[in-house]
């Protein structure tokens, strides 16, 4: 008697501006992706019930991963687990996004932020491969950090935010920052928020490679895989998000830049340590898929995983 085929795991990204929902059996076999705009919560979050309710009836999956933008509530035992916490997205502050997306399925369900679930996708087929320490860095309209420490996502009093570090400006730049909370982060200098801010009037579609903005970008990168270094010590960086995957020329510079910046006190790995994504684009969508994997992978071996229906 043949066995019956195995079932695909579902996976949501939840963006500040589009959901990108995944049913897949990993990178080389998705099965179907839609894509939901990011609205109202009441609105996105029943557009998302429909696709899931859909996807069961047809085929069924094995577990549910859900990628968020965050700053988001990933304590278990907290009530406000699965919650979007105070965020600047109208309408998104105290939003149960988990708890009620997984509540109709008795399966295995993990729930963490967009850049964790890139991190761990990456270290599943990608440029992670092999690795426990590994950092994921996505600069687009704001900074993330995705941080795995010995094979898990970093955990604590929330989840990383380094996009938040402040870091000291280059001598010349007195341009305004992009973040409402700091005059000196990375994320409100180097972000596309960031780089707007410092352009005022100037359209960044139009600024060359050799444009000042982009000394204080790739300073503000470089600085923050110094702190990484420092730090937790990831085995490697992959670096992507809009603005690297538009201004190929940064990645090349941040590399000798950290180095400088390490100035030989600590011992860097031979380059390429800092790298692009090897899933491209495909690092965001599969982020739920592989926390989806490991969520079930969890079950199989007994330990304790989110499971709220």
């Amino acid at each position: 008697m043949s066995q019956a085929a195995p079932r695909p795991f579902a996976g949501i990204e939840l963006g500040g501006t589009k959901c990108v929902l995944t049913l897949a059996l990993g990178p080389d076999r998705i099965l179907a992706q839609e894509t939901v705009p990011t609205q109202a919560p009441e609105a996105t979050l029943s557009a998302l019930e429909t696709i899931l309710a859909r996807w069961w009836a047809e085929t069924g999956f094995a577990a549910l991963g859900i990628a968020s933008f965050g700053p988001v509530c990933l304590d278990f035992a907290n009530p406000q687990f699965g919650h979007i916490l105070t965020t600047s997205k109208p309408g998104w502050s105290g939003t149960n996004v988990a708890r009620r997306l997984a509540a109709p399925y008795a399966v295995p369900m993990a729930f963490d932020t967009d850049v964790n679930g890139a991190a761990l996708a990456e270290m599943r087929w990608g440029a992670g491969q092999g690795l426990r320490d590994f950092a994921y860095v996505t600069v687009g309209t704001g900074v993330g950090v995705g941080l795995v420490v010995h094979g898990l996502p970093t955990r604590g009093i929330g989840h990383c935010e380094m996009g938040h570090i402040r870091v000291p400006r280059l001598p010349d730049d007195g341009a305004p920052s992009g973040c409402p909370f700091h005059d000196d982060c990375i994320e409100g200098l180097a972000s596309g928020t960031g780089i707007r801010a410092a352009l005022g009037d100037e359209p960044v579609e139009t600024v060359a490679a050799d444009h000042p903005v982009w000394n204080r970008v790739a300073s503000a990168i470089a600085l923050l895989c110094h702190t990484l270094v420092a730090t937790s010590g990831p085995q490697r960086i992959a670096i992507g998000g809009g603005v690297i995957q538009r201004q190929l020329h940064l990645l090349d510079r941040i590399d000798p830049l950290l180095r400088d910046s390490i100035a030989g006190y600590l011992e860097v790995p031979p380059a390429p340590y800092v790298v692009a994504p090897a899933l491209g684009d495909l690092a965001g969508s599969l982020g739920p898929i592989a926390l989806a994997m490991s969520a079930l992978d969890r079950a199989h071996a007994g330990f304790p995983v989110e499971k709220v229906a």
